[in-house]
């Protein structure tokens, strides 16, 4: 069973049956937000994501970065990520039309950022997040 049913902008519904949230600045210690934490908080956010399901393709959603007005540190200006990291399991029906809808699904994993913990739903996603392009990221597996 699905934890929610999003609508993609191109009519084809997906399944998110996995999600992972957490928390963007969680593990930083010291310091200030700035693009090369940012970096690498993207960076690991996608190996993560490789990890949860081995196999299947991996897709991110590039955050947006502000800039608010704030003083330069060491590692240049003040950049921040939306406060949430999400990592989320898409299952929908296949892609290749020959194969047996009983038999088989697509599958993606996409990571994402968000400014707040709500579960995507329907129509009510991130809009890069309803964007996807499923048949051009996705890939079939048998069940």
């Amino acid at each position: 069973m699905a934890l929610s049913r999003v609508l993609l902008t191109s009519g084809r519904s997906v399944d998110l049956t996995e999600l992972r949230l957490s928390s963007t600045y969680a593990g930083a210690l010291e310091g200030y937000p700035c693009k090369p934490l940012n970096d690498l908080a993207i960076a690991g956010l996608v190996r993560s994501a490789e990890h949860v399901h081995p196999g299947v393709p991996v897709h991110l959603i590039p955050p947006p970065r502000e800039y608010p007005d704030q003083f330069s540190g060491a590692f240049g200006p003040v950049e921040v990520l939306p406060a949430v990291t999400c990592v989320g399991h898409f299952r929908s029906e296949a892609l290749d039309p020959g194969h047996d809808r009983a038999l088989y699904r697509s599958r993606l994993t996409v990571a994402w950022f968000q400014p707040t913990t709500r579960i995507p739903s329907g129509c009510d996603a991130e809009t890069a997040l309803l964007d996807l392009d499923w048949e051009r990221l996705a890939t079939d597996e048998e069940l």
